[in-house]
This record gives structure tokens, sequence and C-alpha cells, in this order.
């Protein structure tokens, strides 16, 4: 007995000494392991050919845990777009394992500043990420010219410095930033074809955000499997009638009742200009009632919330949002988060979502 104890005793204190001596070298090892192991993986590859929407960015100007600015990466077999860039949406898309090398085209709905401020960020992380030897096309209604070429003028000395630091072959000159695609708004009742190549074929069609004018949504077909984004709305006409029929319906959503609280609580604490901003707010987007009334209308096959207002940082407050909606839409809806994923197999009438943060 007396060995025994003798040994524990030598023996904590040794095993103890042991683990710090190695826990350096070890720990080098394992994040070796997984650095190689994260960069050889590939969401893309992983999906089956499809149509399929991964928010990277569900929320709003409001900050929010679970919900970075306003980000969609729509998936079409194996041809990447995103529509918007808000705040966060680069660092989501790393996350995802999505390779933003590989995006091919970005698509902005509107100039709000929380749909286009992650824009500076992913434009470095799609150049250098790829190498890619040019610039990314952004889709917009008439305006974005000028964002482009403020973001052009913005990143300009940055582009300098990582040519001459890396190289041309890593981060060649001539492929940094994006090239502006503007486009006239659609009037209601008609749609500006903006990529009509093979199986897949995208659309841009008007929507209501007062005073915001232009403002659009986008229609993405691909081999029979469709998905509807609608961008900063309030509830609309025009969207119903080009969400007719589709997969996928992907609709921003605020709830008064919730904004209202943030309202009197501004004014509780004297912040009477926050109160205001919340207050403005409501008259210029949809409530998730409407929403589900649009999905419903427009026979959609799911509704998936997004750029949802205000933050719901508790599961009690999620039910609180979506309470009613179940009896306006009987399809299937989820509240969507950063990583919500909804797939539309080829071939299938199935609808997959999951949630991979």
């Amino acid at each position: 007995m007396r060995r025994f104890l003798l040994l524990a005793l030598v023996g904590i204190p040794l095993v103890i000494g042991i683990g710090y001596a190695f826990r350096g070298p070890v720990t080098l090892r394992l994040m070796q392991r997984m650095v190689a192991a994260n960069l050889e993986t590939d969401l893309l590859r992983e999906l089956p050919d499809g149509l399929h929407l991964a928010l990277c960015g569900a929320g709003s100007p409001l900050p929010d845990p679970r919900r970075s600015g306003p980000c969609s990466a729509v998936i079409a077999g194996e041809r990447l777009f995103l529509v918007d860039v808000g705040s966060g949406a680069s660092r989501v898309l790393a996350r995802l394992r999505i390779p933003q090398g590989r995006i091919e085209a970005i698509f902005l709905t509107h100039f709000h500043s929380d749909h286009i401020d992650g824009l500076g960020e992913l434009l470095l992380q799609r150049w250098v990420g790829g190498s890619n030897r040019a610039p990314v096309p952004v889709y917009g209604p008439d305006g974005v010219g000028e964002v482009v070429a403020g973001l052009q003028q913005t990143y300009a000395a940055d582009v300098g410095y990582r040519v001459a630091h890396h190289g041309e072959s890593v981060a060649p000159p001539w492929g940094a930033g994006a090239l502006a695609k503007p486009f006239p708004e659609p009037p209601d009742g008609e749609t500006r074809i903006l990529l009509h190549e093979g199986d897949l074929r995208i659309v841009a069609f008007r929507v209501e955000h007062p005073p915001v004018e232009p403002s659009v949504g986008y229609r993405f077909d691909y081999k029979g499997r469709s998905l509807v984004l609608s961008g900063d709305t309030i509830k609309s006409a025009n969207l119903q009638r080009n969400a007719r029929g589709a997969d996928l319906l992907v609709h921003e959503a605020l709830a008064p009742e919730l904004v209202g609280i943030i309202t009197r609580g501004a004014e509780t604490a004297g912040r009477e200009n926050l109160a205001k901003i919340t207050v403005d707010i409501v008259d210029y987007h949809t409530t998730p009632l409407e929403a589900a009334e649009v999905a419903r209308d427009a026979a959609v096959g799911h509704l998936l919330y997004y750029h949802i207002v205000p933050p719901l940082p508790a599961r009690a407050l999620e039910a609180l949002f979506l309470a009613g909606v179940d009896d306006v839409y009987t399809g299937p809806v989820t509240l969507g988060r950063d990583g919500t994923l909804v797939s539309l197999p080829v071939g299938s009438d199935a609808i997959e979502v999951d949630q991979l943060l």
C-alpha cells in the first residue's frame, strides 16, 4: 500500500510534467492536422447536383449573435453565386467551407449599407483565395457602378501592397476587385434576364422598399428546381407573381410587436434617435405573417425567413417571431440562421434542410 502511495505521489506529478512538456508539440500537431483537413474540404464537392442555398448572413443591421449581415450563397450544380454581401459574410462562408475563390458572380438587391458592407473583405478573399485572374462581376440595378467604383478606389492601395508582397502568380493585379454589371430596374410584371446558360437561368424583378429605389429580388431556375430571394420589400404582388410555384422562397421579415419592445426600451432610456429609427423601419418591411401569405398564395414548396428583424438571441423569441405563421401557410417553414442550408436535388421533389453552424 505504501509502495502504491509512493508511486502515486511520484507518478502524478511526473505525468503532469510530461503532459506540460508535450502539450506544445501535441497541440501543434493537432493544429496541423485540423488546418490540412479544413483546407482539403469543400462544401460544393459534397453536395449532389441541384440548386442549393446557404445563408452566409441571416440578419440585419441590428446585431444578432446567430445572424450576420444579409448574404445568401446560391449553388447551381458546380457554380457559385452570392446575393448581397453583408457584414461578416466572408467569415461565415469560410466557416461553411465554401471556397470564396470560386464565386462566379455577385447579385445585389439594393444599396442599403447592410447589404453591401461586407463587399470589401469578400472581394479580397475571392481574389487571392483563388488567385483569380478576372474581377468578379457584380450585378445590380442602376447605381451599382458607383458602389463598385468606390470600392475599387478604396482598396486600390491595398491591392498594390498585396501584389508587391505576394507576387502576380498569387495575386494577379488584373483579377482584383469587381466589375459592375448594371441593369435597369424591371417594371412590375416584367423580369430582367441576367444569365441564361444551359440549364441555369437567373432573373431580376422589382420589389417595393420605399424610399429605397431601385430594389429588386432574384429568381434562380436550374434543371427543374427553383428558388426566389425577396431582397428587402413590403408585401409585394410582383414578388408573389415571380415566386409562383418555386420550390423555395427566401423572404425577409420584421416582427412589429418585437420591434415595438425595442422602441419602448429606447424611449425609456432616453434614446429618442433609436426609438425613431425603430418606428420608421416597420413601414418598409414584410411581417412574418405577410411573408407566409405570399408563400401560400404563390404555392411555394418551402418558406425560409432571412433578414430577420429584430435580433432573436433566445429561442423563446424565435417562437414569438413565428407565432401564427402555421395558421397562414401550411407548408414547411424555416427560421434562418447563419449556416442554414436548403438543398433542392435534381430529379427529385425533395427539399432538404440542414443547419451547418
